[in-house]
């Protein structure tokens, strides 16, 4: 058999794997790495981002919404390091990502040597797993393993800190194909006692409320979902992650989860008696205050991953399990019913709400747009095909609640983590991960000021993002909080801007500013007819807040409609 290099292994190894897209930057340790890539650029498309951190966002972006595994190439020392928020962020969100660093070669170890950082020692604890290949005849075998693991079961990201030395090195080359790895148990076959109670707890429900997160996305279980809540007429609730998991038309779809969700699922999580969580964590953002969080409810908490069981909140019945198989074995034990009153009783709650903040976010009274206002209008022109981008903050959530989902992983952003700057490289991936889908992304001018040099990957690339800028002059999020809990004390959030329609134009990006309702149709109508990208700068209301809002500390059902209410 012929020898190859073990860089020339490793390109070999990712199109073994299907791999079609890397997003990386090259440097000194990992050239080798890049040298051979060269060779197979007819068959890996390689996406040079201007930062590593947006380098591993993008790389989210397009497993989000793919489905596929994400894939980052990055020197060692600072470009290892820069990838760590995105990493964490990878870990905390269950996307899966393969993230090949270089490191120096192995007998220069341990001399601090030009580059050289621990990187398997600084990711282990935000991996699934961490490995360092120091021998090129051991390529195949890690980035089979380590794809194997960063898709199966929960995903998750895995690093491979590949040393020079292993790079250079020439090896016989040979695929391998890794679906088991001792020790690990990725898809936990379900106990079929459990599966039969928790049927039996449904069965004897009167007031059932289906809790969905990002898990029924990731397990691939819309239908088996949908099945069994159309069955049994369970109202249901989502996490931020799990948004798109459903049609947000659906009649049993009664809006998110949390502390800036929708009214209805939140009050009548401390009113239901039989609480069904579905491949979620119970976040501290989604329970409030734990002592006061659903104790009235049975609890049945279905999900792939065994440490998440009694973490935070304490079940009645925990089902392991992929949810596609647990939702349909428990689908086929659950008897026809019909909750009509207490799904009726969601209405009042979702009525309020509309009064008392939909309506004046959509439709404000005042000169001043609104975010609410913006996020609705885009929605509706970018169609129900768009896949929704954010960066964190008050864009954020007033994205997620105004924006209407349709199919299947249409929703990016951070949740876990909450990391500034995820937008806009985010949005990268996920119109590389989604060609054929509109991409729009929503970022407030801190989070987009925080990777704006990926403006620069945009151009390269011409990739089609819509960005939206919510600009409100204010690290919004923060300025939120301090007028509520500390007296208006504006410590450090205020923000002086650039002029961002400048920045585009360097860029060769179309963009155009809006201050007013008459201008909003109109900008979003360009923005969208656009071939390519394009940047809408939204200058809304500087001191406007999002709600409802459940403030920190607080029980699920404390709910704040306005200001006054603290």
């Amino acid at each position: 058999m012929e020898k190859i290099t073990g860089a020339e292994a490793l390109m070999k190894a990712l199109i073994a794997e299907g791999v079609d897209t890397i997003f990386g930057y090259p440097g000194g340790t990992i050239m080798p790495a890049f040298d051979a890539l060269y060779d197979y650029t007819d068959r890996i498309n390689h996406v040079l981002v201007r930062h590593e951190q947006g380098a591993v966002h993008a790389a989210q972006g397009y497993a989000r919404t793919s489905g596929r595994t994400g894939v980052c190439l990055v020197t060692s020392g600072p470009g290892a390091t820069n990838t760590i928020t995105g990493i964490a962020d990878a870990m905390m969100d269950s996307t899966p990502l393969v993230v090949i660093a270089g490191q120096v070669a192995i007998g220069m170890l341990g001399t601090d040597a030009f580059q050289e950082v621990d990187l398997v020692g600084i990711t282990q604890p935000i991996t699934k797993w961490s490995y360092q290949i120091r021998r090129a005849e051991d390529v195949a075998w890690a980035v089979s393993r380590a794809f194997y693991i960063a898709r199966s079961g929960r995903p998750g990201p895995v690093v491979l800190d590949f040393a020079k030395n292993a790079q250079n090195e020439l090896t016989e080359f040979a695929p391998e194909q890794i679906d088991f790895v001792r020790s690990y148990l990725a898809f936990p076959e379900p106990d079929p006692g459990k599966l039969k109670e928790a049927a039996e707890i449904i069965n004897g429900a009167e007031k059932p409320l289906m809790l969905v997160g990002q898990g029924v996305e990731l397990g691939g279980a819309r239908e088996e979902l949908i099945s069994l809540v159309e069955k049994a007429d369970i109202p249901m609730g989502s996490t931020l992650l799990g948004l798109s998991s459903v049609p947000s038309s659906h009649r049993l779809n009664m809006g998110m989860l949390g502390m800036h969700g929708n009214i209805a699922p939140n009050v009548k999580t401390n009113e239901c008696d039989v609480l069904i969580a579905v491949g979620m964590r119970f976040d501290d953002r989604v329970t409030g205050a734990l002592a006061k969080y659903a104790p009235q409810a049975k609890i049945v908490h279905l999900d792939i991953d065994f440490s998440e069981f009694n973490k935070n909140v304490k079940a009645d019945l925990c089902v392991l399990g992929n949810c596609k198989e647990t939702l349909r074995l428990i689908g086929e034990q659950v008897k026809p019913a019909r909750h009509t009153e207490w799904v009726e009783s969601f209405r009042p709650y979702a009525e309020k709400e509309m009064e008392e903040v939909i309506k004046e976010e959509l439709n404000p009274g005042g000169e001043k747009l609104r975010m609410g206002e913006v996020v609705r209008a885009v929605s509706d022109a970018a169609g129900p095909e768009a896949v929704l981008v954010t960066d964190v903050g008050q864009n954020q959530m007033s994205a997620a609640r105004y924006f209407r989902y349709e199919y299947p992983r249409s929703i990016v952003t951070s949740g876990g983590l909450g990391t500034m700057g995820f937008g806009l490289p985010a949005a990268i991936g996920a119109s590389f991960g989604a060609p054929h889908r509109p991409v729009c992304v929503f970022m407030g001018d801190g989070g987009f000021q925080m990777n704006i040099q990926e403006l620069g990957t945009i151009m390269e690339q011409k990739a089609p993002v819509k960005m939206i800028l919510l600009n409100n002059n204010f690290l919004g999020m923060v300025r939120q909080w301090q007028e509520l809990f500390c007296n208006k004390r504006y410590s450090f959030t205020p923000m002086v801007n650039p002029d961002y329609l400048e920045i585009a134009k360097a860029y060769g990006i179309p963009a155009r500013r809006v201050a007013t309702h008459s201008e909003l149709a109109g900008a979003v109508a360009e923005m969208i007819a656009c071939q390519g990208p394009f940047l809408l700068e939204a200058c809304v209301e500087e001191e406007a807040h999002v709600m409802p809002m459940t403030p920190p500390g607080g029980a699920v059902d404390m709910i704040m409609t306005s200001k006054d209410d603290k």
